[in-house]
């Protein structure tokens, strides 16, 4: 069963893991450098700042929250509109690591090259945490942010100190890439942005949850504008032909794979598929949710944060 807090915090955005469905338009506007005091959340108690870090040739906007010690960055997924404009229902959602960790939640450079591949994308992000003075991070990446996090894992072992999986996959097969990601494209390139949101909601959430916020995918999608789908182009585009089964295992950092039986994006198997190549990894989780939570179990499984404090606090 899909809880009806869980549900509800699709509804006022935090679904913006994944993105298509993250804010209104008016939220969506690139965000100015403000201070925590300027956006706080009443409700959960975290006052939550929305930055722009600068590198020597790209800038990335980031939302920050939480006082801790320990560094904790979050990858968010394929998305058409910017998170930033729910910083707040982040902050919330999250509120549970503020007391341990500083948490980041970083989107993809704002000026994308007209080839933008996942190793692309982990590349500039580290660079990104290097600019940002962020070192032994806790790393939260979901859907194509798991995919960035195992490159980051991989070409940058100095940077992470512990990765957690979530919705993922080592290969994307050119199926599995043609039925869900590659058909968004398509809608993209149509520029029918209401069947695109549509198309995704129904393959990333169970089909109660996805038939509750219809109307909010639908009123997402009349904000989305021509210059936000031409970047989701570039963005899909380069997950085509994702594949690390070769390198996944050179990754030293302690791993945590989390996904759902039911996932119609990568597949239901996609997490156990991680956990057999991570099989002589010193240090690796895995759990598959049931049915009832689908590709979005980050969003619709109730203890799924908790199963990432548990392991991130070990």
């Amino acid at each position: 069963m899909i809880n009806k807090k869980a549900f509800l915090a699709l509804v006022i955005g935090i679904c913006m893991i994944c993105g298509l469905a993250a804010c209104s338009k008016d939220q969506a506007e690139a965000p100015e450098e403000s201070s925590p005091e300027e956006n706080s959340s009443a409700e959960a108690g975290v006052a939550v700042s929305v930055n722009t870090v600068t590198t020597d040739s790209f800038e990335v906007d980031y939302l920050q929250f939480g006082n801790g010690d320990k560094n904790m960055v979050i990858l968010p997924g394929l998305s058409v509109q910017s998170v930033m404009g729910s910083a707040e229902a982040v902050a919330q959602a999250y509120s549970q690591f503020a007391d341990e960790y500083t948490v980041y939640l970083f989107e993809h450079k704002k000026d994308l090259p007209e080839t933008y591949t996942v190793k692309d994308m982990a590349k500039d992000m580290a660079e990104v945490f290097r600019a940002n003075g962020l070192e032994d991070i806790y790393l939260f990446g979901a859907s194509l942010g798991g995919m960035t996090s195992i490159e980051i894992a991989i070409q940058n072992p100095d940077l992470i100190s512990k990765v957690v999986l979530g919705s993922t996959t080592a290969c994307l097969t050119d199926e599995q890439y043609d039925r869900s990601i590659g058909a968004w494209k398509e809608l993209a390139k149509q520029k029918d942005a209401e069947k695109l949101y549509l198309a995704f909601g129904e393959q990333v959430y169970p089909e109660e949850v996805f038939e509750q916020s219809r109307d909010a995918l639908i009123a997402a999608a009349a904000t989305v504008t021509d210059e936000e789908l031409a970047r989701f182009i570039i963005l899909a585009e380069g997950i085509k032909g994702f594949d690390v089964t070769d390198e996944i295992g050179s990754i030293k950092c302690p791993v945590l794979a989390l996904g759902a039986s039911d996932d119609k994006v990568v597949g239901g198997d996609a997490t156990e598929k991680i956990a057999e190549l991570l099989k002589d990894h010193p240090d690796c989780e895995s759990y598959v949710y049931e049915a009832g939570y689908g590709h979005a179990a980050y969003d619709t499984a109730p203890d799924y944060k908790d199963r990432i404090q548990e392991f991130f606090s070990k």
